[in-house]
């Protein structure tokens, strides 16, 4: 089975991504993915290696953030006993362990300047240095490498060699964010909902169409780990459930994608509302233009029909 397939995501720029993925994936190229924390750059670097000649050969992950700075050195190259405090034995580093495979770097833009130029020398020459050690190794290791932050930013304050970036960035993929994406969101959410049904042996549960409108206006700053949560998160509480606007978190309503600009005929006025009463007056006037077609009413609205009932019933509105 093609890896790329199994990776959800119909839209334009996904799709484009995904068959730059593919024919990447046939050959040895340094791979700098970039993209948003949640967008699913891990996911996208196994795919490539599964796909790649190194599919039998191990896919190591070390996130570059996660380790002290005096730590990194050793974990990427290995160290000879002695080396230093603690080194009581010999250690083999990723980049050993990782032979004949992929070595995916993720938040690179966190590695060490000092380990950077020993990152340098191995893609260029494929030979490393332990800790310790005086005579080099050579490992055949291909390089992925990942980041959520603008390496150009990070060199021009400093902090990232620029031929370091040149030699990961040979073939960029760009992961778009989720709110570029949203037609996605529906397949996204029935995967999870359906992984979720299993793992907790409950109903599977469901975005009605009110609630998809909801979630494609949202900003999404966590991406697809933000939705994949949000998924667990209802099929725990409201296992078998068709989930409906009022049901969403509050971080749902009110919120505009980032992308959009603001447009609003509606000005508040500088003495406020009353909000209540506006709702009402504007759940009336629904009501009025569709005969007291309760269903067309509420379609108007942009709510649920259970939920405009539950309004005429609070407000006490007449209906034809």
């Amino acid at each position: 089975m093609n890896q790329f397939n199994s990776i959800i995501g119909h839209s334009p720029a996904f799709e484009s991504l995904l068959r730059s993925a593919q024919v990447v994936s046939a050959t040895d190229v340094t791979v700098l993915i970039k993209g948003e924390t949640g967008t699913g750059k891990e996911v996208l670097a196994n795919a490539i290696q599964k796909e790649s000649n190194r599919k039998n050969a191990p896919f190591i992950t070390l996130n570059c953030a996660a380790l002290p700075e005096g730590l990194v050195e050793s974990e990427l190259f290995g160290h000879k006993k002695g080396a230093f405090t603690g080194a009581v034995s010999h250690k083999q580093g990723l980049l050993q362990a990782a032979e004949g495979g992929t070595l995916f770097l993720d938040e690179i833009n966190s590695l060490p300047l000092s380990i950077q130029a020993k990152l340098l020398r191995f893609i260029e020459s494929g030979e490393c240095l332990a800790v310790g050690e005086t005579k080099p190794y050579k490992a055949d290791v291909r390089i992925i490498a990942a980041t959520n932050a603008d390496l150009l930013n990070q060199i021009e304050a400093g902090e990232f060699r620029q031929d370091l970036f040149f030699r990961l960035n040979v073939v960029p993929l760009d992961i778009p964010p989720l709110r570029q994406r949203t037609e996605d969101i529906e397949d996204l959410s029935k995967y999870f909902f359906s992984q979720f049904a299993e793992k907790y042996a409950v109903p599977e549960t469901k975005f009605s169409k009110l609630a998809l409108k909801k979630l494609r206006a949202y900003s999404w700053p966590g991406n697809i780990r933000e939705l994949r949560n949000l998924c667990e998160r209802l099929s725990i509480l409201l296992a078998g459930k068709t989930i409906e606007p009022e049901n969403l978190p509050h971080e749902f309503f009110g919120n505009i994608t980032v992308d959009e600009p603001v447009n609003s005929d509606f000005v508040l006025p500088e003495n406020g509302l009353q909000l209540d009463t506006l709702e009402a007056n504007i759940i009336q006037q629904a009501l009025s233009r569709t005969k007291g077609n309760r269903s067309k009413s509420a379609r108007l609205l942009g709510i649920s029909r259970d939920t405009l009932l539950y309004r005429i019933q609070k407000y006490g509105l007449a209906t034809q």
